[in-house]
């Protein structure tokens, strides 16, 4: 095969492609309210039939491809990822990829938890390297009521457990808070991980896709949140990781770890993004915020080469211009189409 052209692409803000999330299905066993409420992804919602998933092989060439053009982080998310059968394969075939340079791709996973105690071993041995996972409460009747489907907490607290003692770390914990609902579990949160390695992350509850029921007075800014950790216990801010990174990081000063904030309605990063996700059956979308994605899907089986394909990969990417978090106070969400976040992932 003819080498594909390495190095960086930028899109028409001058961003960069360095991170691609991948969305391995559409399919959740829970139905939380912020994201896939019951009223909508009921019995009767039609999920996407197996034959209209992108493939293993479709997924690791898509992955190869775009890490010729820059990237270098690779996220698989859902739906719920360990719902798709074999995923330890597909981990293993992605954990061999190697950028130009010859460094390992960054491969990691964002999960609610449900099936990770008895797959995590399996996963970190395919080549995982660390999971972030979906926590909103630690209280029991709260967090069932918020994934509806009665799922204990115990079990997730498990999974997390579970993930730092096999090395699939370090974990990251998201929050997603809504005024009235969680916001009263803040301080308990960060008591409960504070140093335990685990590094929990608060995000703003955000008007992704059109079924959320999403309101602006709902949103807890980031700020408050720090604020009120702050008070308790000191932190000071953190320098980002790299660039491009959506939290803003802030450790606390007696040593114990380090919390991140993620701040899309109030302090929007999109000057700096440089995610793409691709959905389960192969739509590249280039904001979470789209309304409409590019189809990868077609172009593969109808037998695209590897050269055309990483050509149209990048001419997408170039093209781009979304800024949606910065222009959303000028947007009316109602009028406006945006895809789902159960279908594309976070």
């Amino acid at each position: 095969m003819t080498v594909l052209p390495a190095g960086d692409i930028a899109d028409a803000r001058g961003r960069p492609l360095h991170d691609l999330r991948i969305s391995v299905t559409d399919r959740c066993n829970f139905r939380c309210v912020y994201c896939m409420p019951k009223e909508i992804f009921g019995r009767d919602f039609a999920f996407r039939e197996r034959s209209e998933l992108l493939s293993f092989e479709e997924i690791e060439r898509l992955a190869r491809i775009s890490v010729t053009l820059g990237v270098t982080k690779l996220r698989l998310t859902g739906g719920e990822p360990l719902l798709r059968r074999g995923i330890a394969e597909l981990v293993s075939m992605l954990a061999q990829l190697r950028t130009p340079q010859g460094a390992p791709v960054d491969l990691a996973m964002t999960t609610n938890g449900s099936a990770l105690p008895k797959m995590a071993q399996s996963l970190k041995d395919a080549g995982l390297n660390r999971v972030t996972i979906s926590l909103d409460s630690l209280d029991d009747a709260k967090f069932k009521a918020i994934n509806d489907v009665n799922f204990p907490v115990a079990r997730v607290l498990e999974a997390i457990e579970v993930a730092r003692e096999v090395g699939l770390g370090p974990v990251k914990i998201n929050t997603v808070l809504k005024r009235g609902v969680n916001d009263d579990e803040i301080l308990k949160l960060a008591e409960h991980f504070r140093g335990t390695g685990a590094i929990l992350r608060f995000i703003e509850y955000m008007d992704v896709g059109t079924t959320n029921g999403w309101k602006l007075d709902e949103v807890l800014p980031s700020a408050e949140v720090v604020s009120m950790i702050n008070e308790r216990w000191a932190l000071e801010p953190a320098a980002k990781t790299e660039p491009g990174e959506t939290a803003n990081r802030w450790r606390y000063t007696d040593g114990a770890g380090e919390i991140g904030v993620i701040s899309s309605v109030t302090n929007a990063f999109c000057g700096n993004c440089s995610r793409s996700r691709v959905s389960a059956e192969g739509q590249l979308y280039t904001c979470l915020f789209a309304g409409s994605g590019y189809d990868l899907r077609k172009l593969m089986r109808d037998g695209i080469s590897d050269e055309d394909l990483a050509r149209a990969l990048a001419g997408h990417w170039r093209k781009r211009d979304d800024n949606y978090s910065e222009l959303r106070a000028a947007l009316t969400p109602g009028n406006r189409k945006r895809i789902e976040m159960s279908y594309i992932g976070g």
